[in-house]
């Protein structure tokens, strides 16, 4: 996983709209730090940040430090509010982590090898089921993502979480069936052919003379 990233931050000691509303005049944005069975503390973040680390990608599963006036807190992003037109944040919550503890995060799937799949090479189209996968793991071995092999895949196959080899610790939340990543879905002239029989029709029987 990438090392944790730093972001400042200043407390606040005030909330509601008309604070969040100053708050956004500044070129900040409120958010709060809750959880590990300690208060939530409500701070400030710079918009700008907020929005680079949130339109980077993987904003969610990423653990970060929050520096309060020097305090720094471990965390990792919850949630986040955008605007409903514009798409800018509004708000962020972060989770606190604790000497030890599990979190549960979507991690991104990504597929490799799509050269080495002969249903791929033979015209069929990588049909990806889940482009996340939902894990329970340690904050300290979240992985940027998962890999999918595609080597030797062919046409009509599925590939299932429990062909998966997950980096150690790394477990999916769902646990009671082998769930589909993806599959490699036939060529449309491929399915077209087959409803019509694979071939020229059969010329229909004489009818019985008188």
């Amino acid at each position: 996983m990438a090392a944790a990233t730093e972001l400042m931050a200043q407390a606040r000691d005030r909330v509601g709209k008309g604070a969040a509303r100053e708050l956004r005049r500044q070129g900040l944005i409120p958010a709060v730090i809750y959880g590990d069975k300690k208060p939530p503390i409500a701070i400030s973040i710079s918009y700008n940040e907020a929005n680079k680390r949130i339109y980077a990608g993987g904003f969610l599963s990423h653990v970060l430090v929050v520096d309060i006036n020097g305090e720094k807190h471990r965390v990792i992003p919850r949630d986040y509010q955008l605007d409903v037109v514009k798409d800018f944040p509004l708000h962020v919550d972060f989770l606190r982590i604790g000497a030890g503890s599990r979190i549960t995060v979507e991690v991104h799937t990504k597929f490799i090898n799509e050269e080495q799949s002969p249903g791929l090479k033979r015209g069929g189209t990588l049909n990806v089921v889940r482009h996340t996968i939902e894990l329970s793991v340690s904050p300290d071995a979240i992985p940027e993502e998962i890999i999918i092999d595609l080597t030797g895949t062919e046409i009509g196959d599925s590939i299932h979480i429990g062909s998966v080899t997950l980096p150690e610790g790394v477990e999916p939340t769902t646990k009671d069936r082998d769930f589909t990543i993806a599959t490699i879905v036939a060529p449309s002239s491929l399915k077209s052919e087959d409803a019509s029989g694979g071939g020229a029709a059969t010329p229909a029987a004489e009818a019985p003379k008188a």
